[in-house]
């Protein structure tokens, strides 16, 4: 009987393509930086391994019937972050949008005094903070090569390892969030992937667009981080 499911394993003690869960899960369980995928047929899993970091991509029709450069994860949770500051450093805000089967969900915050960085990783971490699915594969797809860059190539990792302190032995940006986001992705199955800002991504726009709103309201509460409260 032909498996139901085929894992690509991209990054791992040893990549390839495999037939069932226990075998792919040997390989990236553990491995820093692992990449792998689920695929219910081999042809995608393989087209995937030929460019791997982007899960696969579908368009989907809005209800005018326009397609868009929508991307959503081929299971579990699809997560879409944005985050910025005006004038960086500056007000700030943020913006999420999840996406489970037919579910939707946003969610928005923002600071009086921020800047770009650490709302790009806040994002992250707020989305997560409030994941209501924890059983099933989380992708992240963020614009900002940072956050990406941070946990793909295990900078973040090093970082902490050397008590958050750079290969330059310059002192790490943003400790706080980082040592945050690291524990919070430690027990997941995640994958985090960069896509293009400002490019027509759909639900990229819209966490833009809700981003923008919350730096732009009155009243922000303090980034205790930042500020240093």
């Amino acid at each position: 009987m032909a498996p139901k499911k085929y894992y690509a394993v991209a990054r791992g003690r040893k990549p390839g393509i495999y037939s069932n869960w226990p075998d792919a899960q040997a390989q990236v369980s553990g491995f820093n930086g692992a990449l792998y995928r689920g695929f219910p047929t081999l042809a995608e899993a393989e087209e995937w391994l030929k460019n791997p970091g982007r899960p696969a991509r579908r368009d989907a029709v809005t209800k005018s019937g326009k397609s868009n450069d929508m991307q959503l994860a081929g299971e579990g949770v699809t997560i879409y972050t944005d985050g910025g500051s005006i004038n960086n450093p500056g007000p700030g805000g943020f913006g999420i949008v999840q996406i489970y089967g037919e579910h939707r969900r946003e969610m928005s915050g923002g600071f009086r005094l921020t800047t770009n960085n650490r709302m790009e990783l806040y994002a992250v971490i707020f989305a997560l903070r409030h994941l209501e699915h924890r059983g099933v594969p989380v992708t992240i797809f963020t614009d900002s090569s940072y956050v990406v860059n941070g946990i793909n190539k295990g900078w973040a990792e090093s970082w902490r390892k050397r008590g958050w302190i750079k290969s330059d032995k310059k002192p790490a940006v943003n400790p706080d969030l980082w040592s945050e986001l690291l524990d919070l992705i430690s027990p997941l199955d995640i994958t985090f992937v960069w896509v293009r800002g400002h490019s027509g991504n759909t639900l990229n726009e819209r966490c833009d667009e809700l981003a923008v709103s919350s730096a732009r309201k009155k009243n922000l509460p303090p980034d205790k981080g930042y500020e240093g409260i």
